[in-house]
């Protein structure tokens, strides 16, 4: 990360080394969508990103919280009362919920396995939302603390966008809430997160500029600051006339109809795109509109930051079309006189699943959605300026209509040099809420930070080492298969492996006695002031060298009772079972091993971090296993006859072990490495042939492939005699003079290969 500020260090020291919920705010252009970022790359914590709204969950690479969490839309009431109806509202409340609300084994074997979760976009969540989300997870992982134990970390400003609750709706819930923001839940009210915020301003340098930001923030603007702003004022602005202004209003209908307006008073013939949709990609999360309209000479800005070396754009970048085609769409920016390609943009729609190998959480990629990353730009709403970033632009808040909107609108803007104001600025409608005033004095300050890091990394460190030697929950989870022997028919498969079962159950009793005393030791250990971290790796050792082979056989046990039931038919009820079980067993040798590496990087005074609390013997423990069992099942019942059919209908495909998150251009070239065909990556990647082929176009820019490697030499040669002499920017005259001679990539290809 770049000019990381002391604030963004805290965050990820308290996200990796501690159990501490954050909450990380700050203001317009502080950085948090960066840091976000960064901790979603480094953090060794299995991690779930989730959002208030489809869009907010897409921007911030997650799922919305609705659907994490398998949510019902309409208000939660926290506590066991029957439901709530009147004809245009419903609540929900603990009863319903649980009655109700049935949640698939992937959501929970995700919520099960989860240890960090993100919440983006905090300033929109509802109270009684974070309130049912906390309900939910302590009832999936069966454990009464905050979120069923597991670390949050909330993000947001609070004096961007508020929450929305129909006064119907607040007429009951006031009754339950004090107002109406995440902090007002009641989970948050008993278990109040660090509230840290990012100050250093990375947007804006101005110092008069900044400071009218902050104290338009926070409620305290004055009449020389009004003065300042006023000096801005031009309600006879031409913006026909003033190019790379765009217009900001508070009103969704007034910048569509500038948009439309501005549009069709240019000459030229209009042109229309159309994303390519692969998969699952629900309209209601369509990035950018279904249809860009466009025409030579329209302001279009960027709504994605270039993720390429060559940084050519960024979120909220204005240029103007030079040139248009079916194909191809030339975007000039005036005041670099620089002319760029515009190219297509990948969004993914993902769910979250567990691997069944490591443990880990992963997401999968349901659907895709590529467009070309721009809109048209005469106007936009305050609301949706949210993150972005002008050099020019004229505000229309004279109906400023949510606290808090003028100070977004403005602080879109780099500098006032940019600034234009449609008409004056007036103290009524910019005041904030005052609930969230008197709750950013909750901020902590860099002393207290510093001591709570200390307390919470030793709290965090004596935790992990407790939790992973207490086998509780696993040793009940053998209890319940064991008596559910009793249940069976005698002729039953299952029934015919309760020997089995008890003998597996004395196994993991025999080592609970022990584990707990162990644990009783840790307590004393970490009790000190000063925790001797020596004594810690030294008494861990002997523990771990005590316990690892009693749980690891427990998990062969397990593997090779799988091995044996996946052969039988009318067994699936009992192979479930059985996984439920190894996934449990599995975590609690995997969690030994993570701890043995997390004991060994304290001791040496090194940083927490992903990369210091993974190896390939974890990575690979169960794939090891897998193999090793299935080899010697098969040496044991050489007559075996294989009935594949069978196997496959119990056995999930294996997966490759997972590795950290790539590009998409890399996941495309490592799979043209292993010879795959175009049609083939694109069906795997879940994209068009073009999409891939255009992967390919970046791979040719940047030398890592050969425009030889792609095309047959043939083909190369009439692209060499076409391209002769060729000094246009645009490849469309080519096209129109080959016509289907060449397809579009393939001239991409040919004249990213002369660079």
């Amino acid at each position: 990360m770049q000019a990381i500020s002391e604030a963004a260090v805290y965050t990820l020291q308290f996200i990796n080394q501690t159990h501490r919920s954050v909450f990380l705010t700050g203001k317009a252009g502080t950085g948090k969508t960066t840091l976000l970022r960064e901790i979603i790359q480094t953090t060794h914590k299995n991690t779930v990103v989730v959002a208030p709204t489809g869009i907010a969950a897409l921007n911030a690479g997650g799922v919305t919280i609705h659907s994490m969490f398998q949510l019902p839309f309409g208000g939660f009431i926290p506590d066991n009362s029957l439901p709530h109806f009147s004809e245009n509202t419903k609540f929900e409340t603990k009863a319903t919920l649980r009655r109700h609300f049935k949640m698939s084994g992937l959501k929970k074997s995700v919520i099960r396995n989860m240890e960090l979760l993100i919440i983006d976009e905090v300033s929109m969540l509802r109270a009684d939302l974070l309130d049912a989300m906390d309900f939910m997870m302590q009832t999936v992982r069966k454990k009464s603390s905050p979120f069923g134990g597991v670390q949050v970390l909330y993000i947001g400003d609070l004096l961007q966008l508020p929450p929305v609750i129909r006064d119907e709706e607040w007429r009951t819930l006031r009754t339950y809430y004090k107002g109406k923001f995440f902090f007002h839940s009641h989970v948050i009210q008993q278990n109040p997160p660090l509230y840290i915020e990012l100050s250093k301003i990375f947007r804006q340098t101005d110092d008069v500029f900044i400071s009218i930001l902050n104290n338009l923030r926070n409620n305290q603007i004055s009449t020389e600051d009004i003065q300042n702003l006023n000096q801005y004022v031009n309600p006879n602005f031409d913006l026909k006339a003033n190019k790379g202004y765009i217009t900001l209003t508070t009103h969704n209908a007034k910048a569509d109809a500038m948009n439309a307006q501005a549009l069709e008073d240019l000459e030229g013939k209009l042109v229309v795109y159309k994303p390519s949709i692969v998969g699952d990609f629900p309209d209601k999360i369509y990035p950018v509109d279904e249809e860009l309209k466009l025409k030579v000479g329209a302001q279009v800005m960027f709504v994605k930051n270039d993720l390429s070396f060559d940084k050519k754009y960024f979120n909220g970048k204005m240029g103007i079309i030079k040139s248009l085609s079916k194909e191809e769409i030339l975007v000039h920016f005036p005041e670099e006189n620089t002319t760029i390609e515009v190219e297509k943009y990948e969004w993914e729609n993902i769910r979250y699943k567990v691997d069944e190998l490591t443990k880990e959480i992963e997401e999968e990629v349901l659907g895709t959605f590529v467009h070309y990353p721009i809109k048209l730009a005469w106007a936009i709403t305050v609301h949706k300026s949210q993150g972005l970033t002008f050099d020019k632009a004229a505000l229309d808040v004279s109906q400023v209509f949510l606290p808090g909107q003028a100070y977004v609108a403005l602080s879109r803007l780099r500098s006032l040099k940019g600034l234009i104001l449609l008409s004056p600025l007036r103290m009524n409608g910019i005041s904030n809420d005052q609930d969230v005033m008197d709750y950013s004095l909750n901020k902590s300050s860099d002393s207290f930070l510093a001591n709570a890091l200390h307390f919470e990394t030793k709290n965090f460190i004596h935790n992990y080492l407790t939790t992973s030697f207490d086998w509780a929950e696993l040793a009940q989870e053998w209890r319940n298969h064991k008596f559910s022997y009793s249940d069976n028919s005698e002729s039953s498969a299952k029934s015919k492996q309760a020997n089995w079962a008890a003998k597996q159950l004395e196994a993991i009793d025999r080592l609970l006695d022990p584990s707990q005393k162990f644990i009783l030791q840790l307590n004393k250990i970490f009790k000190t002031e000063t925790v001797d971290l020596n004594h810690v790796s030294e008494r861990f050792q002997a523990a771990y060298n005590y316990f690892i082979k009693p749980m690891d056989d427990l998990v062969f046990e397990i593997l090779w009772k799988v091995e044996e039931v996946k052969r039988l038919k009318k067994a699936k009820a009992f192979y479930d079972e059985l996984m439920v079980l190894e996934e449990l067993q599995t975590k609690v040798v995997l969690r030994l091993m993570k701890a043995k590496l997390l004991v060994e990087t304290v001791v040496a005074g090194e940083t927490i971090s992903k990369e210091k609390l993974t190896s390939d013997v974890i990575k690979k423990y169960i794939s090891h296993k897998t193999e090793a069992i299935q080899n010697q099942f098969k040496e044991v019942n050489i007559t075996l006859i294989e009935d594949e059919a069978d196997i496959e209908r119990y056995a999930k495909k294996k997966k490759a072990i997972k590795e950290p998150k790539k590009s998409t251009i890399q996941e495309t070239y490592e799979l043209w490495l292993e010879k795959n065909t175009i049609k083939e990556i694109a069906a795997i990647r879940k994209f068009t042939e073009e999409t891939i082929l255009s992967h390919l176009t970046k791979l040719i820019i940047a030398k890592t492939i050969s425009i030889n490697d792609v095309l047959p030499d043939d083909k190369i040669q009439e692209l060499t005699e076409a391209f002769y002499g060729y000094k246009e920017e645009s490849i469309s005259p080519l096209k129109e003079k080959y016509g289907d001679k060449f397809t579009w990539e393939e001239l991409r290809m040919f004249k990213a290969s002369l660079n």
